[in-house]
């Protein structure tokens, strides 16, 4: 069955489905979603579980938008929503598309805009024609976010073209009588780093991340040029778990060997994304390093991203289906579920989690519709890889403050500008609103200010209790006065210059470039200073050396010349912080899921680690489970 029957064959059952009354001028595929377009959205929004029926029925999301013809001028549209939503809604922008015939409406308040049971929103519709949406204007502007927003509207045309095929893709009939199921392992299996999947059906090929390993030149990318990659224009989609560079850092480079395909993931991992990248490309300029891609390449990239939410069931071949949930790890981050065939086989690739409630996010999901096959991270998967309680690593990181302060030194974490530096943020925010620390200034250097603007463009994504008292007891951690951007040279430059005590957050968290290496050069011969590592050190990075004692330090000074740093400063690692589960953790994911997978694989842990979870899994109980090495192809079903 062609593509164009697939199509003719549902406009036939919707318009048999659809009441007399309802005509639709059009329906058409744009990425996963099939598009109804009518000249009466007024007679869906008086029905509200009629599209929801309807989707259920031909088990396809559903999208109505309105005939261009029948909107309002979005002036007249503007003047009429202010008219049916409440003043105290506090709407802040309007965003109009028209081709998607959609308003999204930006509010402090977005429930007041949603009504009951969503009878504002449909109240809305039915008056201006626009389909409206709201999101919540966030307390901090994001220019990343405002950047992405922009530039997709610009390139509306070119993107809605680039919807279309990729739906005439994803629709078309199978073709093949055979059944199968395959991985194969392109990077990070017995390492971390460079993670990248190749999931394989005879219909579909789907590219699980794309990954750099920023650790090391020699093995710093995932093997893409081998058989089953190529040709890479080939390859059906790529889903992203979450925004971490050796997840993601080489995906705009697809676009610059061919691939045409849609990029999966949340709306928080592509903002982030793109700010990350960004910065790659921007660090390895300024460090003399080969940058593997342009700016344009990045750009290109979110033409193609489709976001999804926690939830929802989305086709993305003609026998696979994908369905994001909660990894624990970072904003977005995602364990990506694919449901392949009709009922064929189940497999969930959990990218990194955190099966443990943080200050951010609620535990990891380990409860699936069904599932036969789990590949799952080992990266603290060794039998002694214990981490201390959360509490017990805020009240060790808040006592080495604390002596830090009391010694009139500075306190400098390497973090990484995402997921990391928000934990630690609320626990430093609280430790000095309640005096347990002096109220000094807490410094935000790199991308750590706008990596938590992120944050709050995203609340949906954030624990209950963190959404509860940022926008319903009006306490925001993340605006306290006591954090302090730092944007420029000039002012990062006079903080050193100051020799102040203060508390000093840097990108990047193995120190491998960022603003950071600019504070190691400042405070590390003075044995006044301290140095707290709350994050991972792969091997490699000079955070690891650090971290072993290292006491003299190469660094590049520019000009193709380096220079020697003594480091005298106290060195600490407070465990606890990571976004990543401990050993323990990661038995009790499997112990408590449900069902119980047949198939194991562990990967994004070095050798002894990867080794040890999957024999400890399978004695403990009793499921296959293997640690592949980089370059195998699996056969699941």
């Amino acid at each position: 069955m062609t593509v164009d029957d697939v199509l003719n064959d549902l406009k036939q059952k919707i318009r048999a489905t659809l009441p007399k009354d309802i005509t639709i001028s059009d329906v058409d595929f744009e990425g996963p979603e099939l598009v109804i377009y009518t000249e009466e959205p007024r007679k869906f929004a008086d029905n509200g579980d009629l599209i929801k029926n309807l989707a259920k029925e031909l088990r396809k999301r559903l999208v109505v938008r309105p005939d261009p013809k029948v909107l309002a001028q979005p002036e007249e549209a503007i003047t009429s929503i202010s008219k049916i939503v409440p003043s105290e809604s506090g709407i802040s922008n309007h965003y109009f598309d028209v081709d998607t015939g959609e308003v999204i409406i930006e509010a402090e308040k977005p429930g007041r805009v949603i009504g009951r049971h969503g009878e504002t929103l449909r109240e809305i519709t039915k008056v201006i024609g626009w389909t409206a949406k709201v999101v919540r204007t966030p307390p901090m502007k994001s220019t990343t976010v405002n950047n992405i927003r922009t530039f997709l509207r610009a390139n509306k045309e070119e993107r809605k073209t680039i919807l279309k095929t990729i739906g005439r893709k994803i629709h078309r009939g199978v073709s093949s009588k055979d059944k199968w199921v395959r991985i194969t392992t392109l990077g990070a299996c017995r390492e971390v780093g460079r993670s990248c999947f190749l999931l394989s059906t005879p219909e579909t090929r789907i590219l699980i991340e794309c990954g750099v390993n920023v650790a090391g030149e020699d093995n710093g990318t995932p093997y893409l040029y081998v058989p089953e990659v190529h040709p890479i224009s080939q390859i059906d989609a790529v889903v992203l778990t979450h925004a971490h560079l050796d997840h993601i850092g080489l995906v705009p480079l697809l676009y610059k060997y061919g691939f045409e395909g849609p990029v999966y993931c949340t709306p928080p991992t592509r903002d982030l994304m793109a700010l990350l990248q960004l910065d790659y490309i921007d660090v390895a300029a300024r460090e003399g390093r080969k940058i593997p891609y342009e700016s344009a390449m990045i750009r290109e990239a979110l033409k193609h991203i489709i976001t999804l939410n926690y939830g929802d069931v989305t086709d993305i071949g003609p026998d696979m289906k994908l369905t994001f949930h909660n990894a624990g790890h970072i904003l977005g981050s995602s364990i990506a579920h694919f449901h392949v065939g009709d009922g064929l086989y189940n497999i969930a690739f959990t990218g990194d989690m955190k099966y443990e409630k943080t200050r951010l996010f609620d535990p990891a999901t380990n409860d699936f519709p069904r599932i036969e096959a789990v590949v799952m991270e080992a990266t603290y998967g060794g039998s002694r890889d214990m981490q201390p309680s959360r509490k017990e690593a805020e009240r060790h990181l808040v006592q080495i403050a604390k002596e830090t302060l009391d010694s009139r030194g500075t306190l400098v974490i390497p973090t990484f500008a995402v997921g990391r530096s928000q934990e630690v943020m609320i626990v430093l925010e609280e430790a000095v609103r309640k005096g347990m620390l002096n109220d000094v200034p807490v410094y935000l250097d790199g991308m750590i200010y706008e990596a938590t603007a992120i944050h709050t463009t995203h609340p949906e994504y954030l624990n209950n209790e963190l959404r509860n008292l940022i926008f319903h007891k009006g306490m925001n951690p993340f605006l306290a006065k006591c954090f302090v951007q730092v944007d420029s040279k000039e002012k990062r430059q006079k903080i050193i210059d100051d020799r102040e005590p203060c508390i000093m957050l840097a990108t990047s968290g193995m120190l491998n470039g960022g603003p950071v290496m600019e504070y190691l050069k400042a405070y590390g011969p003075e044995e006044k200073n301290t140095m707290v590592f709350v994050g991972y050190q792969a091997e490699g990075t000079l955070g690891r050396r650090i971290q072993k004692g290292w006491k003299e330090i190469p660094l590049y000074a520019g000009g193709g010349k380096t220079e020697t740093v003594k480091i005298n400063m106290r060195i600490e690692t407070v465990d606890g912080f990571s976004g990543h589960s401990d050993r323990m953790q990661l038995m009790e994911y499997v112990r408590k899921m449900r069902p119980r997978p047949e198939h194991i694989l562990t990967q994004h842990g070095d050798e002894k680690n990867c080794i040890d979870l999957a024999s400890s899994i399978y004695r403990k109980f009793r499921v296959e489970t293997r640690a592949p090495m980089n370059l195998e192809t699996i056969r699941l079903a």
